[in-house]
This record gives C-alpha cells, sequence and structure tokens, in this order.
C-alpha cells in the first residue's frame, strides 16, 4: 500500500455505505486529542522531539493492522507536494493544519480510510473514526479502542482532575470533539437556517463548514460539533449532539414536507435545472457546482431524480474541489482550467449512471 492508494479514489470506502439517517446526515465523526507525557506539546516543542516522535509512530505503527479497518500506512507530510496535501484535506484524511505545524508531522491512514491518525498536529496525536450516517455512538465506541490500542505503546499526558492535557484549553478534559456532517437544503430555501443555528450555538455546539474551522458551508453541508469538552463525559457530550442532530433532522425533512407541499413546481424546477446545469455544462466553478449537487441530492431523497445515486453525489462533493482535479490532471491549473475539468469531469460520471 502506498501514498496512491488514498488519492486515486475520490471516495472513500466507507462513504459508499449507506447509515441511519444518511439522507440528511452524511457521515458521524470522532476525534480525540492525545499528548505524549513528559513530551513538549508541538506548538513549542523542537524540531528534534518532534522528529522522535514521528519516527516512534512510523516504527511502532506504519504497516500495522487494526480490526477491519486494515494496515495502517504512515504519511510523512515533508513528502507530499502541495497538491496532494490538499487533496488529503478534501478527502477528510488530514486536517487543513496537519501541514502547518513541523515538517515532522505525518499521518497514520487505515487501509480501508475510515480511521486515521494524525503526529504532531496541534496536538501530539489526533485519532479520527468516521461512520456513515447518524452514528456517533459506534464511532465512539471504536474510537475508544483505537485510543486503548495506542496506550498499549504511549502513556498520554493526563491530570486526574483535569482529564486529557492538550496544547489549546478548549480541548481539555476528554479531548474529544464528536461532529456530524449534515446536508440541509431545505432549511437553507426556506430561511429557516438563520434562525436554527443561533439556537444551536446557544446549547454549547458549534456550526461550521465543510472542512471545520473556517471553512464555507459549500452546498448546504453544515459541521456540527461540540465545544464543552471538560466537566462532561465522552457518552454524554455524544448523547448531547445526538439529541440536538436528531431535532435538525425532524426541521429539515418538516421543511422538505412544507416544500412539495406549498411551492413544488418551483421545488421540481430548481432541482431539474440544477441537474441539467450538471450534465450539460462545459463549465463551472466550485461554488456553483456544489449548490447543484446539493439540489440534485435533495431531488434523489425526494424521489423526483433516480436514475442517479447518492453514492455518485458523495463522490463529486470531493471530484470537483481544487486539490483532486489537478490531481486528476497531474499538473497545477488555473482556475479557468479546473472550471472546463470540472465541468467535463461531472458529465462523465453522470453519463456513467444513466
Amino acid at each position: 500500500m502506498s501514498l496512491e492508494h488514498f488519492m486515486n479514489e475520490a471516495i472513500s470506502p466507507w462513504m459508499r455505505e449507506d447509515g441511519p439517517d444518511s439522507d440528511i446526515v452524511l457521515s458521524s465523526r470522532i476525534r480525540l486529542a492525545r499528548n505524549f507525557a513528559n513530551f513538549p506539546y508541538p506548538i513549542i516543542a523542537d524540531e528534534e522531539k518532534l522528529e522522535e516522535i514521528r519516527l516512534f509512530f512510523e516504527k511502532e505503527f506504519a504497516h500495522q493492522t487494526f480490526q477491519h479497518y486494515g494496515e495502517f500506512e504512515f504519511i510523512p507530510t515533508r513528502e507530499l507536494s502541495a497538491i496532494e496535501k490538499r487533496v488529503l484535506v478534501e478527502k477528510h484524511l488530514i486536517s487543513p493544519n496537519l501541514t502547518k505545524f513541523s515538517q515532522e508531522s505525518g499521518a497514520l491512514i487505515a487501509q480501508n480510510e475510515q480511521a486515521s491518525i494524525m503526529v504532531n498536529e496541534e496536538d501530539h496525536v489526533r485519532l479520527q473514526i468516521y461512520y456513515p450516517g447518524l452514528q456517533l455512538q459506534q464511532a465512539l465506541e471504536k474510537a475508544f479502542e483505537l485510543d486503548d490500542w495506542l496506550e498499549e505503546k504511549i502513556t498520554f499526558a493526563y491530570d486526574e482532575t483535569r482529564g486529557y492535557l492538550t496544547s489549546c484549553p478548549t480541548n481539555v478534559g476528554t479531548g474529544m470533539r464528536a461532529s456530524v456532517m449534515v446536508h440541509l437544503p431545505a432549511l437553507v430555501m426556506t430561511g429557516q437556517i438563520n434562525r436554527l443555528m443561533p439556537a444551536v450555538n446557544q446549547l454549547g455546539l458549534v456550526v461550521r463548514g465543510i472542512y471545520g474551522e473556517g471553512s464555507e458551508a459549500l452546498g448546504n453541508i453544515f459541521q456540527i460539533s461540540n465545544q464543552i469538552t471538560l466537566g462532561k463525559s465522552e457518552r454524554d457530550i455524544v448523547a448531547d449532539l445526538e439529541s440536538v442532530v436528531h431535532q435538525l433532522i425532524e426541521h429539515e425533512r418538516n421543511a422538505r414536507f412544507m416544500l412539495m407541499k406549498e411551492r413544488n413546481t418551483q421545488l421540481e424546477d430548481r432541482i431539474y435545472r440544477s441537474y441539467g446545469v450538471l450534465k450539460y455544462s462545459r463549465i463551472i466553478e466550485s461554488k456553483e457546482a456544489s449548490n447543484c449537487i446539493s439540489n440534485v441530492r435533495l431531488g434523489i431523497d425526494l424521489g423526483m431524480i433516480q436514475q442517479t445515486s447518492r453514492t455518485i453525489l458523495n463522490e463529486l462533493m470531493v471530484l470537483i474541489q481544487p486539490g483532486f482535479l489537478q490531481h486528476y490532471a497531474q499538473k497545477t491549473l488555473t482556475a479557468n482550467e479546473r472550471d472546463v475539468l470540472r465541468a467535463s469531469l461531472i458529465r462523465e460520471r453522470l453519463q456513467l449512471e444513466s
């Protein structure tokens, strides 16, 4: 297994599966932040200490197999091109921050891409587990098991009063970020999103874009995660997040029902126009493509479009991103060249479905 294994497919194997409420919830993720005891944290450590940790992970965990996730491959960020880094971020296998902290950072990525362990990001260790649909509880249990697997060889920084110690105070305690990626087109169309998102924030949750902090909510996709990591157990945090997500699911389904009942012609027109744009455009920008994919996905969920699968839409959301387009072309592209290639790849994928 090599880097190419993770670069050649736009969609990770686990994303081809449906999960509970997967018409609205695209994915569930658990991320745990950990640090080595008796080592300076990455934000203050010198390169020699960070290299020691990187080499430890390469020696102890590279090519090791964890449960059904398959063998882990260690990928040093220093060996990645700018385009390769961007593709791994677009596939959510690494964070945008991983490449910004140190030349001694890297990632252990499982063969099925459902689990990855980032090394020397803001913390020494940031492990993450993904599941399709709303499966936070299942993801949490597997994250605990992966954490235990690492602890067989690592002593993590832990305080009996404060919990796990991290570089950023907002992660101290459980060190956990539980998050879900949700598709909320009807709430956006009806304007209800402007009322609901501030209410979600008041409940101690954070609403971000598709790539986390500082990113845009492309294609009506939002990432919702916990903000509090101290004073509650991991299971309590997950239960609270699940409760809010269930309410959002109910609001989104009600909004979809209302649109079909009161504005059905306008809704159909929007969906089929978007399908036509995707199927016949010769040039298309990323934002327009994301919005059209969102509308077509809604059409699939409502049974209006039956010749295209939801999986293809998941794939297109990665395929249209700048990094993957340039990896596909095997060269750096101008914005206009990306827009032309994006339209071409979308047409090609939709034709395979028809």
